[in-house]
């Protein structure tokens, strides 16, 4: 999302100043790439690129191809095959072994739904969209419908499907996509000639609430932020709870446990980490979580700690299910020898992230299938 916002961003002033631009977008992936399909990135009718759709490998093709676009006013479907390892044109020797498909689009500023202003839609609100891209392998050289359609959790669709025999299936498909939480490449048939839709899910950014504003949750805010996850802090001291000291926190909080949760906007993508180092409010503050269920709980501190808040907890009659337990993680992060606050952070984000991406989060040295799962095709 964060490269969504920087991308519309950069959109945004290249229109104030009288300037073209062009959205290329990552539509398929055959094999390896550094980016999956959903990597975009802007470009400029002065050469400014924002956002990437590879290593740095493909940008300078691409800006030329863009640029070819911007001429001709006419979207443009191109293949880079990176397992042709004396391929002189993108690079000797990248070693990704795939064939990138890059859809290039350029943007009517006066279409009220063009692929930036239904990329503004998706990620203006925290909640799931599907957004639907269709080309065709078959013939580069027909026109490609590009992004046309978005579908949002609360059932609005902006766009539409040019094809007019096409239309429901496509968009009964994208709100499976939505429903499922999973994106997918379908083929279609239009007129006896191959039609493909990426039905992308787009879901919020992680909504990351740091209870506790010492020193060792700054890194952790910082951290947060180079990732495009959205931050809060709360804490009871509104000495060290300080907006100067969170500059990049889109929400800090002094406030007592009780009353914290009933300031925040919780929802699925929401993740908690306890680390006040103060025993009663840290406890207090999971004694109110655990109800909720949110996806990741991390407690700082040893497992010891843990243990006795859980059984003083119960101690107080609180039932505490074996579905509420799945979610705390104490202590928290994975086990990387951390050591420094910088360090510890480093542990519990990417301890978040594999349990929100269902992954252990293990070596990938050992795992022996794709380190990308192909999207399934029908």
């Amino acid at each position: 999302m964060k490269e969504l916002r920087a991308i519309l961003n950069a959109y945004d002033a290249a229109i104030a100043a009288g300037k073209k631009a062009a959205l290329a977008s990552v539509v398929h992936v055959d094999g390896s790439s550094y980016r999956r399909p959903g990597a975009r990135m802007l470009v400029t009718d002065d050469g400014m690129l924002t956002g990437a759709i590879s290593g740095g490998c493909l940008e300078g093709d691409a800006l030329r191809k863009a640029m070819l676009v911007l001429s001709q006013q006419q979207s443009k479907l191109v293949t880079y095959d990176t397992r042709d390892e004396d391929d002189a044109t993108i690079g000797i020797q990248l070693g990704c072994a795939g064939v990138i498909q890059v859809l290039f689009e350029p943007i009517d500023a006066s279409h009220p739904h063009n692929p930036m202003n239904l990329l503004r839609k998706a990620i203006a609100e925290r909640r799931p969209s599907v957004l639907v891209t269709l080309f065709s392998t078959s013939n580069k050289r027909a026109t490609q419908p590009g992004t046309c359609l978005l579908v949002e959790a609360d059932g609005a669709i902006s766009g539409a499907i040019p094809f007019v025999d096409l239309r429901e299936r496509i968009t009964e498909d994208a709100q499976t996509a939505l429903n499922d939480a999973s994106g997918t490449f379908i083929n279609y048939e239009h007129e006896g000639k191959p039609v493909t839709a990426f039905i992308e899910y787009l879901e919020p950014p992680v909504s990351l609430v740091i209870v506790g504003a010492g020193n060792d949750a700054i890194p952790m805010m910082q951290m947060a932020d180079i990732l495009g996850w959205e931050v809060r802090v709360i804490d009871g001291r509104n000495t060290h709870a300080r907006p100067e000291r969170f500059t990049a926190a889109c929400q800090v909080l002094v406030s007592k446990p009780e009353q914290a949760l009933e300031q925040l906007s919780i929802d699925a993508h929401t993740v908690f980490v306890l680390m006040t180092h103060n025993y009663q409010y840290d406890m207090a503050m999971l004694k109110a979580l655990l109800p909720l269920q949110p996806r990741y709980i991390g407690v700082l501190g040893p497992k010891k700690k843990l243990g006795r808040m859980l059984n003083e907890i119960a101690a107080a009659g609180i039932t505490i299910t074996e579905g509420q337990l799945q979610q705390v993680y104490g202590p928290t992060g994975l086990e990387i020898g951390a050591e420094t606050p910088e360090e510890i952070a480093l542990s519990i984000l990417s301890e978040i992230k594999a349990v929100l991406s269902g992954k252990p989060g293990g070596s990938l040295r050992y795992k022996k299938e794709p380190i990308h799962t192909t999207a399934h095709r029908k």
